[in-house]
């Protein structure tokens, strides 16, 4: 066993080599640019469909199954990094709120349909900027990257805030 310690910086984590992979099948500006948009808008619209889910008995209202999912989503965020874990809870509280606001205002089918239409939009944004940077999605290697996704585009507006992540 070596009596020197590695620091803190030397040891790569998990997040750092997740970003790392998911940032090498971006490269393209355009793609960074429509991911930047389309990855925020995809998370909505899982959110507010999960929203829609019925719920049984009556003590539970419209939006337990986002609830319980935006949890064990912000696990996994929080355990990979604190930073991005409390970042990410601010973004699901703002969605929570939402499509509080939006199931309220328009009901749940047309939240349901809002929803539907703005996730296929959106994934194919997603895979236009996948032809254009000539790469395919990373998920198509690990479905961990639909989780990624979200906190690299996240991480990015950390980086140019100057916080670390």
């Amino acid at each position: 066993m070596s009596a020197v310690a590695e620091s803190p910086q030397a040891v790569e984590r998990p997040i750092d080599r997740w970003f790392a992979k998911y940032s090498s099948d971006h490269v393209n500006l355009i793609n960074q640019r429509i991911h930047v948009i389309a990855v925020p808008t995809i998370l909505w619209t899982v959110t507010a469909m999960l929203w829609c889910v019925p719920v049984p008995g009556s003590w539970f209202r419209a939006g337990f199954w986002c609830a319980i999912t935006m949890f064990a989503a912000w696990s996994f965020y929080y355990r990979a990094s604190r930073p991005i874990g409390f970042g990410m809870l601010a973004v699901f509280v703002a969605m929570a709120w939402f499509n509080r606001w939006l199931h309220g205002a328009i009901g749940a089918e047309r939240l349901l349909w809002l929803a539907i239409i703005v996730f296929v939009v959106a994934w194919v944004a997603q895979f236009i900027g996948h032809k254009i940077e000539g790469k395919r999605p990373s998920f198509f290697t690990d479905v961990i990257y639909l989780l990624i996704g979200p906190i690299w585009v996240l991480a990015k507006l950390y980086r140019k805030l100057g916080w670390r992540y």
